[in-house]
């Protein structure tokens, strides 16, 4: 069992390494390091500092953007505010002018109405004015024949006869006017 313990010291430890693997494993690590530090670093740096600039303008960018939005939404409220009072307007001149329109044809209507009484009146005293000629036409002649079958003779020829009863019934017409205004 001795032996076998001897073997096993002249072995070297696989837990430390050769005295040539350290210097290797030294000199790449320090030859990989430059190469990173001349390399890979500044390359590292640029990228990383394009994007710090790249996110700031686009920071910068977000509050112009942010700021135009709130000018357009305040020009917009503006313009919106401006409409709804222009509507208001329109809305009470709409109203007045609707007012206007129909006292204008209420005005209208009146003045018709007025025209239609007058062509009315007119037509109902060229009527009255017929009837009392008819009537006096009427009378006259019954006059005649009632003076006729009075004398015994035929009056109806006579011109002076009827110009007599026309007289007649004038001055009845007279005498009848001048006791409905009130005279005796």
């Amino acid at each position: 069992m001795d032996t076998i313990i001897i073997i096993a010291a002249e072995e070297p430890n696989p837990l430390i390494p050769a005295w040539y693997d350290i210097i290797w494993g030294t000199l790449s690590f320090v030859i990989l390091l430059l190469m990173f530090w001349k390399y890979v670093l500044p390359t590292f740096n640029r990228v990383t500092a394009e994007r710090a600039e790249k996110i700031e303008g686009g920071i910068e960018q977000a509050k112009v953007m942010q700021a135009e939005a709130a000018r357009t939404r305040d020009a917009y409220s503006e313009q919106l505010e401006s409409a709804t009072k222009e509507a208001a307007a329109i809305r009470t001149a709409a109203h007045s002018e609707g007012g206007e329109i129909v006292n204008a044809a209420k005005a209208e209507a009146v003045a018709a109405a007025a025209a239609v009484a007058a062509r009315a009146d007119a037509q109902i005293l060229a009527e009255r004015d017929a009837a009392v000629g008819s009537l006096q036409r009427d009378v006259g002649d019954l006059a005649l024949q009632l003076a006729s079958k009075i004398v015994g003779e035929s009056l109806a020829d006579d011109e002076r006869a009827r110009a007599t009863v026309d007289r007649f019934i004038a001055e009845l017409e007279q005498a009848g006017s001048g006791s409905e205004s009130g005279t005796p």
